[in-house]
């Protein structure tokens, strides 16, 4: 009787422990929505933690999610602000595993790409579904749009641009629901190496998408550093190009 015990038991085991249990991972921009198809999605890599074995990985897929139900509705206690459209990646494993899931977001912008990591354990049929593990990705997008990376200008005023969004692509603009007024967005041009000036840039004409004049009067190697900061989030962007400016 107790060997019979012995192997139901252990057949108890196998069975458990043979389970596929379902893993759901997200990536949120900070202070916005989730990390989806719209900008390239989120690279997700989950590894065993003990021994650094890659048991899943993929992109995230699906919507950035619902604005009013993330970003204007109340939050509570076991209420997801997620829906069956919102990006996710999901992972199937079939083993007992303390497990480390690592996100780097945008995957399709690597100058601004963030990483963020967080470790638990997945215990065979006791799925983390529904809104799943969101990890949390901080900071600005920006690209600089103009000059273009080593371009050669004449001598004169520089028209600089950048294009700065949310980590999730949303968008930026004035008054907006993400309100550019209400950001600090600005250049820190350095000739040859050293500080030159500082200057504040805006939206014009076109959302997301940031100016400003810069008067340069002699000629030399050039660096725009262009920052986004929001103090009410603590987010923050950059974006840097390199030009050369000849008479």
């Amino acid at each position: 009787m107790k060997t019979c015990l012995t192997i139901l038991a252990l057949i108890f085991t196998i069975c458990l422990q043979a389970q596929p249990t379902k893993l759901v991972v997200r990536a949120k921009a900070k202070d916005a929505k989730f990390i989806g198809s719209s900008i390239g999605g989120t690279k997700v890599i989950i590894r065993d933690a003990l021994t650094g074995e890659v048991l899943s990985q993929g992109i995230t897929e699906g919507s950035t999610g619902n604005t009013g139900l993330i970003m204007k509705e109340p939050h509570e206690r076991y209420k997801p602000i997620t829906d069956e459209q919102t990006a996710r990646f999901i992972a199937e494993i079939e083993e007992p595993k303390f497990l480390t899931i690592e996100v780097i977001a945008p995957v399709n912008q690597p100058q601004a790409g963030v990483k963020a990591q967080t470790q638990l354990w997945l215990i065979p049929g006791k799925h983390i579904d529904g809104e799943g593990v969101v990890l949390e990705i901080p900071g600005f997008v920006v690209n600089v749009l103009s000059p273009q990376t080593h371009e050669f200008i004449k001598l004169s005023t520089i028209k600089l641009k950048a294009n700065v969004v949310m980590m999730c692509g949303c968008t930026i603009s004035n008054g907006g629901l993400w309100d550019a007024e209400k950001m600090e967005v600005q250049a820190i041009i350095k000739k040859d190496g050293k500080h030159l000036k500082t200057v504040m840039m805006s939206i014009q004409d076109k959302v997301n998408t940031f100016e400003a004049d810069v008067d340069v009067k002699e000629p030399g190697t050039y660096e725009a550093i262009v920052y986004a900061y929001d103090d009410r989030t603590g987010n923050t962007g950059v974006g840097k190009v390199n030009f050369v400016v000849g008479e």
